[in-house]
């Protein structure tokens, strides 16, 4: 029997645009007012976007930030094809056609007092999201780590927060984090001021090592970002022994179950499945994903 727990939880709403930037890289951060959206939004969800009247297929795109209280949903997004060009033309004041929230969210556990976000590229929003619903929550220590092989769609700030195992000129961090407490720090190999220059797995790996036992235990990885940069997060789990989330990034056509044209391959106690990223994910057990 098909799992139909999303039912009743999917808002459809035309969302007036209330703030619409662009950054270097073709990104661009798009804020809307979406109050029931905005309400039922969980770290991982994402929502199905109508770029332009014209182009009557939806594009999916994570959820990056919300204020359940003002009503606004923001998301952050990088043009790739016509869907996304026709949505960084949009303008505030505007009204987009939005439906969400969508998808199975991240779920942190009491166990985890050392939750390492890793973001890549347009995997960063679901991160952010994350750390906001993870600060100030008592006994809690987020690291967050965010790469990109474009600009950081933010000017990235020389980090107040001492991280252990951080090779001595890591320091750049994003200032949304540096404001909220939590560390972070960035990674890129086009030679960015304060960045890491490697794969943000290696970076989350001195991290890990300069870590004891006892701390490591208290460790689980949430992941975002493309397909080979998740499967190298996946084993950086497994090389360490530690619960690791991921959340895929599929092209979809309905996003809300019906059609199975993002359905990925899952191997489960009963042997391996198909399910579907947009209502079965799109966070999924690492482990689960890459045998």
């Amino acid at each position: 029997m098909s799992d139909k727990s999303h039912r009743g939880t999917i808002f459809s709403c035309e969302a007036q645009i209330l703030e619409h930037q662009g950054f270097d890289g073709d990104q661009y951060i798009l804020r809307v007012q979406a109050p029931e959206i905005a309400a039922k939004a969980e770290a991982g969800s994402f929502v199905h976007i109508q770029c332009d009247r014209a182009l009557p297929m939806r594009r999916p795109i994570s959820i990056m930030r919300v204020d359940a209280h003002k009503g606004w949903v923001e998301f952050l997004y990088k043009v790739f094809g016509e869907g996304t060009r026709l949505l960084s033309l949009r303008k505030p004041g505007e009204v987009l056609s939005v439906m969400g929230p969508i998808g199975k969210p991240f779920s942190v556990t009491s166990a985890c007092k050392r939750p390492l976000l890793i973001g890549g590229g347009v995997g960063i929003p679901p991160m952010v999201f994350l750390a906001d619903r993870l600060r100030g929550q008592q006994g809690v220590a987020p690291f967050v780590i965010m790469g990109s092989e474009v600009p950081f769609p933010f000017k990235a700030r020389p980090s107040k927060i001492m991280v252990p195992g951080m090779p001595a000129d890591v320091i750049a961090a994003m200032p949304l984090m540096e404001d909220w407490g939590i560390a972070s720090r960035l990674a890129s190999r086009q030679g960015y001021a304060g960045c890491f220059d490697g794969f943000v797995t290696d970076l989350a790996r001195a991290w890990l090592d300069s870590l004891d036992e006892a701390a490591r235990k208290e460790v689980a990885i949430f992941s975002c970002g493309p397909h080979p940069m998740l499967e190298a997060v996946a084993k950086v789990a497994r090389d360490y022994g530690l619960p690791c989330q991921v959340s895929l990034e599929e092209f979809m056509a309905c996003a809300v179950g019906g059609c199975a044209g993002c359905v990925v391959r899952v191997n489960t106690e009963q042997g391996a499945a198909m399910k579907r990223v947009c209502v079965d994910g799109p966070v999924f057990d690492a482990y689960q994903v890459f045998a």
